[in-house]
């Protein structure tokens, strides 16, 4: 039987510290075996530090840490070569339970059990109680004539300590694991541990002949060092069976914090969940958590990567962040260096800059709405798909200097705001015109576009809800109106005097007006008659939808608050172009008509008809008919050509 050295109680100032570490300092239990292995590596670290100041006599070993598993005995082992204990330090390091802030920590603990407390008070060792009913070291110092040491605990504040048997520096941490805690006892349970709390830190963790952790983390590598396929391997490693990311951003910095990481920005899908962050937190390559939204601002949550930093305050356990200053210094840090990636490819590779926009665009007009610096340093290249030269053949993009380039007018179809009012300052002076649905909406881009107008496409979610209202608020002389709005007067012509009613001396205008008016009968329909200019007129619509853009986004921001579709107003107007060669022909068939005994002809039953239907295809380029209102259009339709047919 080994002599007993020393008997005593650990060190604490309370009674209460085991059952609080063992029930209540971390989430879940299996965080001790990260706390363990992080042990291990901080001991072969300062072994190799203590081996540069000269204090280690001939080669060391090669850095390894081995776990062993028996099932059978229901125990768990985790050894490694690192500097071990003289009895002196495992008197403080140990039995000394938070040596430095124990008390602090008891009494802050015990106050307010869901507050996070910022600092570390050596309980990570401690954090093995949680799944042991007994833990043993086995510790042999660097130090020359050191003696082996054996400490056991069983999980009361009393420990033993007695001569070890080891016989190489190191330490092994044996755990005999309560009877509801066996699953640490399986191979199968450690490999999966290792694999998510461990894969990275920079010793080779071996079970038997099997090396279960990965080690290289690419973060820590110079981005000088590094290549494309390096990024996009390390990215399927971390995200099997996704398609590869759009691009990526590497952050490497010494101060005023340390950090590094790679941050990819994915391709976003519908079924992408744009509020649950996928950053892994690492500290010194051991994985905090997966929960990075204090660090990460909310509009880069999407990303995808990892994040090492030693200088992120965590609490007791490190299983969560707790707001500092150093975390919202941290965020800026990121931001900017988002921001100043997204301008180096802007400048660089425009064609892959517009490639990605799809996606990208997203995050930086979230970014601009949640965040007054982000907004600031992205500003000049939030891009816009346009009309502008949609027709012309490709060109390359030439671009000059660091710090300041501008959007060469290209044909890649996409422009800056900035360009587009200088742009087009002659034409329609701080005016923008866009679109929000290029298939509906198509009609009325084509009659801008064959007026030389210029038309943006701004068709994203956050477009037409929350980036608009945005830019008028930035660009306050600027008035932003939606193509099938008022119709700008450029687009319609203004000669409308010709009388084709001698008995009444009415104009074209005002006779289509009437039939409108007849034939629809409704009087929350305002009907207006007007020419609308196009060199084919065939090719023009001939009746409009028309909102005033106020009405428009009213409705559709209490759509948007209520969650359901927006419901086409009763009050609108309908503008009937008096240029098209359907609305000549309406208007011709209506002054031919001949009145029968009962006040009314087949002709003017067919005009009135007409016009119902010109309405119709008005309403449907706005929204689809639902199913009663698609019923009635298609019977009124079948009507209409059959009383068409009958005439030719």
């Amino acid at each position: 039987m080994a002599t007993v050295l020393e008997q005593g109680n650990i060190t604490i100032h309370t009674e209460n510290i085991f059952p609080i570490i063992k029930k209540s300092l971390y989430t879940d239990h299996e965080i001790f075996l990260r706390e363990l292995i992080s042990n291990s590596v901080d001991a072969i670290a300062k072994l190799k530090m203590v081996s540069y100041a000269g204090e280690v006599d001939g080669e060391l070993p090669a850095p390894k840490i081995e776990i062993t598993v028996d099932a059978d005995a229901k125990t768990l082992s985790v050894s490694d070569n690192g500097i071990g204990m003289t009895p002196d330090e495992i008197k403080k390091y140990i039995n000394q339970v938070a040596f430095s802030s124990a008390e602090e920590f008891i009494q802050k603990y015990q106050k307010d059990p869901d507050q996070q407390i910022i600092g570390h008070f050596g309980l990570g060792f401690y954090s093995s109680f949680m799944v042991a009913k007994q833990v043993e070291i086995e510790t042999l110092s660097h130090r020359p004539n050191s003696p082996a040491i054996h400490w056991s605990c069983d999980g009361s504040p009393a420990f033993e300590l007695t001569e070890g048997t080891r016989t190489t520096p190191g330490t092994t941490v044996t755990l005999t694991l309560m009877d509801e805690e066996t699953e640490y006892a399986e191979a199968a349970r450690i490999k999966q541990l290792i694999k998510t709390y461990c894969d990275f830190m920079p010793v080779p963790i071996m079970m038997g002949e099997e090396r279960l952790n990965q080690e290289k983390a690419l973060w820590k590598v110079s981005p000088q060092d590094l290549k494309d396929e390096d990024y996009l391997e390390f990215y399927r490693y971390l995200h099997p069976f996704q398609e590869d990311p759009l691009l990526w951003v590497h952050l490497k910095t010494d101060y005023p914090f340390v950090l590094d990481g790679i941050l990819y920005f994915p391709q976003i899908r519908p079924d992408v969940d744009v509020n649950k962050g996928q950053i892994k937190l690492f500290c010194n390559q051991v994985f905090v958590s997966d929960n990075c939204d204090d660090i990460i601002p909310d509009f880069l949550r999407p990303l995808r990567g990892v994040i090492d930093s030693t200088d992120i305050p965590l609490n007791v356990s490190r299983s969560a962040l707790t707001s500092d200053r150093t975390v919202r210094r941290i965020a800026d840090y990121i931001s900017k260096k988002i921001a100043d990636r997204l301008k180096q490819i802007f400048r660089e590779d425009r064609a892959k800059f517009v490639q990605c926009w799809q996606d990208v665009g997203t995050f930086i007009k979230f970014g601009s709405l949640k965040d007054d610096k982000f907004k600031e340093q992205v500003a000049d290249i939030i891009i816009y798909k346009s009309t502008h030269q949609e027709d012309a053949p490709q060109v390359e993009v030439q671009t000059e200097g660091d710090d300041e380039w501008q959007d060469t007018p290209t044909n890649d179809g996409y422009t800056t705001l900035k360009d587009y009012l200088e742009r087009n300052q002659e034409k329609h002076e701080n005016r923008v015109f866009y679109c929000t649905d290029a298939g509906s909406q198509a009609p009325y881009v084509e009659l801008y576009k064959n007026q030389g107008m210029e038309v943006l496409y701004m068709d994203s979610f956050i477009d037409t809800n929350y980036f608009i209202p945005f830019l008028e608020r930035e660009y306050s002389e600027v008035k932003f109106a939606r193509v099938d709005a008022e119709l700008d007067q450029s687009l319609l012509n203004k000669d409308e005097s010709e009388i084709v009613d001698p008995t009444t001396n009415k104009t074209k205008s005002e006779v289509i007006k009437e039939l409108f008016e007849k034939a629809l009968e409704n009087s929350k329909i305002t009907i207006r008659a007007e020419s609308i200019k196009s060199e084919n007129p065939q090719g023009t619509p001939p009746a409009m939808v028309i909102m005033p853009e106020e009405l428009r986004r009213i409705q559709e921001m209490t759509a948007l608050m209520q969650q359901k579709d927006m419901e086409f107003p009763d009050m609108h107007t309908l503008l009937v172009n008096t240029a098209h060669p359907m609305v000549q022909n309406l208007l011709n068939l209506s002054q031919s008509s001949i009145v029968d005994g009962s006040g009314e002809s087949p002709t003017a039953t067919l005009v009135n008809q007409m016009c119902q239907h010109i309405y119709d295809l008005a309403l449907i380029s706005q929204k689809p008919f639902d199913a009663d209102n698609m019923k009635a259009f298609v019977e009124r339709s079948n009507v209409l050509l059959t009383k068409v047919s009958e005439r030719l």
